[in-house]
């Protein structure tokens, strides 16, 4: 791990149907599937660790205001007994929003990494499904990793990347808001439908595309912004911001979850050391996106703000290439004279990730189905046509739709996952750490922590956040450990305290006296 390394993470928020019974609440299943893999792991609703809300702040806004003073949200009682919220041993959380299961992932510091717990993810919730059908008086379920349900609704794949306080919020905005219309052409999930409700018949490149109704916005399922301004860092707020991206798509694909998150995480850091992109801001970024995903050819001109036109791959590449500059001391009139930058990953990964770049602008610019065995638009997209081509139908038959939602079904029958079998798709990752996943925590960030005191004391942990840990103390008391550096209390660090201690409180003290000098 790169001694520069930041944290980041994925959320997917998974698409649900009970096909034996239709019309049950979408909030009652999903909230039955998060109870049965609670229910697997022994976590009794009475006994489990709860999810602490206390630092969370979800109306405060980036730009130095908070909603939530002056309007404040009634909610249901994020704690009432039974209700669906898991804290995992692998350090991440599963729970239900927004009527759909949902899974985040624990921090990471890499970009395989977030693969690896972002598939885990997948087979957690696959998992849960099956232990549901497998229940006295239950009902099948059947999740997808997507993001529209095709009649108007749309539920999110986030991510989360730690971003330096001192870098001025409309500077970051700005220039990533390029990056992030544009990148639609390797991230992409594919989609049958046009418009938010699948009103006109085609297939475009991104789910979310459509959804996106503003340069940027505190809102997470309305007036959806290109740039989210919620501040809450999970980190030490003086130093840090929390960047919350809700444009991205749901992907099954790893090579695309990887370039979504590391090459995210590249342009921030080139961005935070005065590399400028300010010259490819666009006229009109949320007409872009939807103008990107819906050019299958990757040709369509992008108005910029300064005059001219690019199109996304041209964006692309000279975001690659200043980056490419940024961190290599190449000469580039963009980038700041400096020597070479310092990486958040690790030499080799940032290697990989420059050349994965260099490879899919070089790939899409020259046939983009050289890519449908490694990204799911155009692995999508390939299996579509051949299904055209066989029942000499247009984009309006519900054959395709169905396809397109098969794609992404968790069941080893699902599309994506046959293609896997079959060998038809590039993998980053191997199934053994996937599967290590799915039961431990990351080793090099403070989900290590989080996920061994959930597995080695279950119900003593009484509550738990991202940067909080409290445990039941003497006289009914509560000790809470706030743990403001991401990265501080990986596996190397606590493992010898929490290997041989018996008591979580004494752990946590013993946490904070020796490696956190005090802090609580």
């Amino acid at each position: 791990m790169s001694k520069y390394a930041r944290s980041l993470g994925t959320e997917v928020e998974f698409g649900i149907v009970t096909p034996d019974t239709p019309l049950l609440s979408p909030i009652s299943s999903s909230t039955d599937v998060v109870l049965a893999y609670a229910y697997s792991l022994g976590m009794a609703a009475d006994t489990r660790t709860r999810w602490d809300f206390s630092p969370e702040h979800p109306l405060r806004d980036a730009r130095g205001y908070d909603l939530g003073i002056a309007r404040p949200s009634p909610r249901i009682n994020p704690n009432a007994p039974g209700l669906a919220n898991l804290v995992l041993p692998n350090g991440g959380r599963f729970y239900v929003d927004h009527a759909h299961p949902e899974f985040s992932t624990p921090e990471v510091a890499d970009p395989l990494d977030a693969v690896i717990w972002d598939k885990a993810g997948e087979r957690i919730a696959y998992e849960a499904t099956k232990i549901l059908a497998s229940l006295p008086d239950s009902y099948p379920v059947v999740l997808y990793k997507n993001n529209v349900d095709g009649k108007g609704a749309s539920y999110g794949a986030h991510e989360n990347y730690l971003v330096k306080r001192s870098l001025d919020f409309t500077t970051l905005a700005q220039q990533l808001m390029p990056f992030f219309v544009t990148r639609t052409v390797y991230t992409g999930a594919g989609r049958v439908g046009i418009g938010t409700t699948s009103q006109a018949a085609g297939f475009q490149i991104s789910q979310r595309a459509d959804y996106i109704e503003t340069d940027i916005s505190l809102e997470t399922t309305l007036n959806r912004g290109l740039i989210n301004t919620r501040d809450e860092p999970h980190a030490d707020a003086d130093m840090w911001r929390r960047l919350h991206v809700i444009v991205g798509d749901a992907n099954m694909s790893e090579v695309a979850t990887y370039l979504k998150v590391g090459l995210t995480m590249l342009v921030i850091i080139a961005i935070e050391a005065g590399v400028d992109f300010s010259d490819l801001v666009l006229a009109d970024p949320v007409e872009a996106v939807k103008a990107v995903s819906r050019d299958l050819t990757l040709q369509v001109p992008l108005p910029l703000l300064s005059g001219g036109e690019m199109t996304a791959l041209d964006i692309q590449e000279q975001y690659r290439s200043r980056v490419y500059a940024f961190l290599y001391g190449k000469r580039e009139p963009h980038v700041p004279a400096m020597s070479p930058h310092h990486s958040c990953f690790s030499k080799e990964r940032t290697e990989d990730l420059c050349t994965w770049w260099k490879k899919v602008l070089k790939d899409l610019r020259s046939d983009p189905m050289a890519t449908s065995h490694y990204l799911d638009w155009t692995a999508k997209l390939a299996l579509l046509t051949k299904l055209q081509e066989r029942y000499q139908c247009g984009w309006d038959d519900a054959r395709l739709t169905a396809l397109d939602f098969s794609y992404s079904d968790l069941r080893p029958s699902g599309i994506y996952n046959k293609l896997v079998a079959a060998g038809r798709m590039r993998l980053m990752v191997d199934e053994a750490a996937v599967r290590t996943a799915v039961t431990h925590a990351p080793t090099t960030t403070r989900a290590w922590l989080r996920g061994a005191l959930v597995e080695k004391f279950g119900s003593a942990i009484v509550a738990a956040s991202w940067d909080s840990i409290s445990v039941a103390g003497p006289n009914d008391g509560v000790y809470t450990l706030r743990i403001g550096d991401p990265l501080s209390l990986g596996e190397a660090n606590c493992a010898p305290i929490v290997d041989n201690e018996d008591n979580p409180e004494t752990i946590l003290r013993r946490v904070s006296s020796e490696l956190l000098e005090g802090e609580r």
